[in-house]
């Protein structure tokens, strides 16, 4: 049905593993218990969450949306040549409004192909929004959104009857997010799920001049800054959490070494602050950084290598004019009636 989504239950959560109020609590308490203190990016995107990066993506100095526009908008016909006559299933990945992957729907629709737009985001309301706004602008086109992090919305997919190919679209660097070794496990379960021959379109945004980055992440504005600290709001909201926001502060850097963009939220005042659902209290010092997001950025050598460590063939790369951005199309290969795995051969471990 046109503009359907449906949230997975906790039945079929916990049926591939999943239970995320649980998932945020474990990594919540273990997380500030750590030296240094980390929390992963992933909880900083519920609805409110959602909302702040749909605000970044328009900021002038946040030039990943716009170039990844020009990737999309210069290669929507390879795309579908690429995917031929056959019926096929868009699949987005982190959708968020949909902004980018609209580029493709409406070229598709317009060029008559047969497929159905599967897009997966942990925010409700970003999903709610997305369906609603497909239904409206394209009624035509059938949906069938899934509200889930990736790991569960892959792991849901892949218990599905798989009747069509796949477009995957892992769009606007979030692979950055991820360690290298988190990036090959995330790619690792994808290429379990899918299909001999489905597709895979991965964004990486590229090494380039730091004052470029630094600019992005450190806005002006302070978009950015209320971004990362949502995390914090989440903990208030779902887990009785009493961080006071304005005694904390963002700060962004690049590692030369790891090549990532580093962000952290830094306790501006010795304080102690309870977690009611954990029963129990964190300590602060002054300065002390919490570290709540990798944004790690590729070489085209460095995106290669990990297409091949993981069992995808190399299909294309698109860039855009000035060169920041890569989309990477790959495909997937899979020895016949086999069920070794890239990393059960060793293509994993390097």
């Amino acid at each position: 049905m046109p503009g359907a989504y449906r949230v997975l239950t906790a039945a079929e959560l916990e049926a591939v593993g999943a239970e995320p109020l649980r998932e945020l609590a474990i990594d919540v308490l273990v997380g500030l218990s750590s030296r240094p203190k980390r929390l992963s990016s992933r909880w900083i995107y519920d609805d409110a969450g959602s909302r702040l990066f749909q605000q970044i993506c328009d900021l002038e100095v946040y030039y990943p949306t716009r170039c990844e526009f020009e990737i999309l908008e210069a290669q929507k016909d390879e795309i579908l040549r690429r995917l031929g006559e056959t019926p096929f299933n868009l699949v987005d990945l982190g959708a968020g409004d949909g902004r980018k992957t609209r580029v493709l729907v409406e070229h598709f629709l317009a060029a008559g192909a047969r497929f159905r737009y599967v897009p997966i985001d942990i925010s409700e309301g970003a999903m709610r929004e997305l369906t609603a706004l497909v239904q409206k602008e394209y009624p035509g086109c059938e949906v069938a959104g899934l509200v889930t992090d990736y790991f569960s919305g892959i792991a849901y997919l892949a218990h599905q009857a798989p009747a069509r190919r796949n477009l995957v679209l892992f769009l606007g660097s979030n692979i950055g997010n991820f360690t290298r070794p988190e990036a090959r496990a995330l790619l690792l379960r994808l290429w379990n799920a899918a299909r001999p021959g489905d597709l895979v379109l991965v964004g990486f945004d590229l090494k380039k001049d730091i004052d470029v980055l630094l600019d992005a992440y450190n806005d002006p504005q302070g978009v950015t800054a209320r971004f990362n600290k949502n995390l914090l709001a989440r903990i208030n909201r779902e887990l009785g959490g009493h961080f006071e926001l304005d005694r904390f502060r963002h700060y962004a850097t690049y590692d030369v070494f790891s090549g990532a963009m580093e962000s952290y939220l830094v306790s501006l005042e010795a304080q102690r602050v309870a977690v009611d659902a954990l029963r129990t209290t964190f300590d602060f010092a002054p300065f002390e950084p919490i570290h709540t997001e990798y944004s790690y950025k590729y070489l085209v050598s460095d995106a290669d290598a990990l297409a091949q460590a993981t069992g995808f063939r190399i299909e294309a790369r698109f860039f855009d004019a000035k060169g920041y951005f890569m989309d990477a199309l790959w495909s997937v290969e899979k020895p016949p009636e086999s069920t070794e795995t890239p990393a059960s051969r060793g293509e994993g471990s390097r």
